[in-house]
């Protein structure tokens, strides 16, 4: 078969790393296995040129190998375009261990995990993301340095979730101003779908300007303690993306603005904590800008979590955290402006100031050769 003309499928089939449609000319790509410990891993390196690569890890219960890959090499990209869009001087990782955190993590498999990290002398570093916790990071650190989100009673900067909220929650100011003429939210309905770490702190943050919120997610014990604690309403209605709000804010697993949902999306600003929201990015982008929908850049507007585990590498304290979290807001009202200016979705306005300043450093670490 010639691999000039196959299909997409086909080339997944002959090359299933390189072939994979969310392959975007990554740098490394490790696959970990331990027999002892069940882990089950894969380390994603995308972009190194603006220095280490930096993201978090995550466990999630994949339905196959496939599926572990593809959120993977979805994942370290955006993160090479977050540090970037952010003015972070580091590169883009993410790795995922396949299994159930609940049940399958155990301080072995972290320290196991940790080794693997190691392995790569500074490549990669991890942090904390879905199905991990800050004590996690802590038994990561047991057997490497390569790990920042460690607790503050090792010098680390601990929880990144309340700053990554507190960054989501001014891309949606920020959006709000550009497409509502004012940020101010008191009174905007707001539905949060995924109320975990980031998604209950950001409830908070509505919750006291006065937003009316309303609350989705897949563990029901957990919706109904932070309804009753913040005083908000459960979702009931048959179809969330339908729901009558002034803004949507994902902030569970991504590809959710995808074919079956772009065209029911009632909500006119779209800003929340999820990574990777547009399945398609390219064709979902267009289409909300087509119905009149702005769309707040998740990798921007969720990159207060990456400023503050970025701290503990350059040694800034909680001022200067904030502000650069607070300068997404200025950063979001910037690219709205440069995607009407240049006639470009906000995705790939984002993605194109983002790659810009990548493209520069690579030009400046040529010419130090």
């Amino acid at each position: 078969m010639d691999a000039t003309f196959a299909t997409g499928k086909e080339l997944q089939k002959m090359d299933p790393v390189f072939g994979q449609l969310s392959f975007d000319d990554h740098e490394q790509i490790v696959f970990c296995n331990d027999k002892d410990t069940g882990l089950k891993a894969i380390i994603g390196i995308h972009n190194s040129v603006m220095g280490p690569a930096l993201g978090g890890t995550r466990m999630w219960n994949y339905n196959t190998e496939w599926e572990a890959l593809n959120d993977v090499l979805r994942l370290s990209r955006g993160m090479t375009y977050k540090s970037a869009i952010t003015g972070l001087n580091i590169g883009g990782g993410k790795a995922v261990i396949i299994g159930d955190a609940k049940t399958q993590k155990t301080p072995e498999l972290m320290r196991k995990f940790g080794e693997f990290v190691h392995s790569l002398g500074g490549r990669y570093i991890t942090a904390e993301d879905v199905g991990m916790e800050t004590k996690d990071m802590d038994t990561v650190r047991d057997v490497t340095p390569y790990v920042t989100g460690i607790s503050e009673e090792r010098g680390g900067s601990g929880n990144p979730s309340p700053i990554t909220a507190y960054g989501v929650y001014l891309g949606m100011k920020a959006a709000a101003k550009s497409q509502f003429g004012t940020d101010v939210l008191d009174g905007k309905k707001v539905l949060v779908q995924g109320i975990g770490h980031v998604g209950e702190a950001l409830v908070e943050y509505l919750t006291k300007e006065g937003a009316i919120v309303t609350i989705t997610d897949i563990n029901e014990e957990k919706l109904f303690q932070v309804a009753s604690k913040y005083n908000a309403t459960v979702y009931t209605g048959e179809d969330l993306y339908t729901a009558d709000v002034d803004i949507y804010a994902p902030c569970a697993m991504g590809a959710i603005i995808n074919d079956d949902t772009v065209n029911k999306i009632k909500a006119k600003v779209i800003a929340g904590a999820a990574n990777n929201q547009l399945a398609d990015e390219n064709v979902h982008g267009a289409r909300l800008q087509e119905r009149g929908i702005l769309y707040a850049p998740d990798f921007l507007i969720n990159a207060g979590g990456i400023i503050n585990v970025y701290a503990e590498l350059e040694h800034y304290g909680k001022a200067e955290i904030m502000a650069k979290t607070e300068n997404i807001y200025n950063t979001t009202l910037e690219i709205i402006d440069y995607a009407v200016k240049n006639g470009m979705t906000t995705h790939k306005a984002a993605l194109t100031i983002a790659q810009n300043r990548i493209d520069l450093r690579k030009i400046e670490n040529a010419a130090k050769k």
